[in-house]
């Protein structure tokens, strides 16, 4: 497979571990926006969120936990944020699902998730909600 993940989980490229576990690595991205800035991978490969099934999900978020806890732990920063890009033009940049884990420090200049994008569509939040009546 040419993933740029499956060849780290494969040991073909090096990574600077911060956790691991049977189903989950999570090592420092490359290109940190932070300090500690993690990604947390499945070690199976998935390309998106809909191609997990509910235990691989479940599986991983164990693993994002014990990930993001180790950040706290040796970094103790202010805060974190924790999200995933699903799909290019969410930002997914490698088609293998993964989670970053962004540690936050007072006056580091970042904002919130509500940051990201600033377009709320043409339709009300009533009309919104009468789609997940169905």
């Amino acid at each position: 497979m040419d993933c740029l993940f499956c060849k780290i989980v494969a040991g073909q490229i090096p990574n600077h571990t911060v956790y691991e576990d049977q189903f989950v690595l999570a090592f420092l991205d490359i290109f940190p926006c932070a300090k500690g800035h993690t990604v947390v991978i499945p070690k199976q490969h998935f390309t998106n969120l809909w191609d997990m099934n509910v235990e691989s999900f479940q599986l991983l978020s164990a693993g994002l936990r014990g990930a993001a806890g180790r950040v706290q732990a040796r970094l103790n920063p202010d805060g974190m944020n924790i999200c995933v890009n699903n799909g290019p033009v969410a930002g997914q940049a490698v088609p293998h699902v993964h989670w970053h884990i962004l540690p936050r420090y007072e006056g580091d200049g970042g904002g919130s998730i509500h940051s990201i994008i600033k377009n709320p569509g043409g339709a009300s939040v009533a009309e919104l909600a009468e789609l997940f009546k169905k």
